[in-house]
């Protein structure tokens, strides 16, 4: 008896421009509470250019998403502000103190009386992974 070969299972994709919508997204929106201007988030992403981000902003207003596609590096470094903002709101019960300890000038090791988002805008994946870390610890 003949074997036929079964058919392949359909395989699901992964939809970058709809990962990459999500994580832009969650990117705005930390920017936003943190009061951070489109320069400053394009050193946090790592390079995105000042007009991509616009052009990106006005995508997500007319139809609800972008088409681009994050590089693994853009993705991490989406995970980061992500990681900080979480555990923002664990450490402060009072949301706008949580948002505004960005940008207050910190003596912790490693910040040298410089604010957390002045040590994240040196534009290294180092220093993003160092403020996540540094509030990791704190958390216990």
């Amino acid at each position: 008896m003949a074997q036929t070969a079964a058919a392949p299972l359909p395989r699901k994709v992964a939809s970058h421009d709809r990962q990459t919508s999500v994580a832009f997204k969650a990117a705005l929106g930390i920017a936003r509470l943190w009061g951070v201007t489109d320069d400053q988030l394009s050193v946090l992403l790592g390079g995105v250019g000042r007009s991509t981000i616009q052009r990106w902003k006005a995508q997500l207003s007319d139809k609800g998403a972008i088409a681009a596609d994050f590089g693994p590096d853009t993705l991490d470094r989406v995970s980061y502000l992500l990681g900080i903002h979480k555990a923002l709101r664990i450490l402060f019960m009072d949301e706008a103190q949580a948002d505004g300890w960005v940008k207050r000038p910190n003596q912790g090791p490693g910040f040298d009386g410089q604010s957390a988002l002045d040590r994240m805008l040196r534009g290294r994946m180092e220093d993003l992974q160092y403020v996540r870390r540094y509030l990791d610890g704190w958390r216990g």
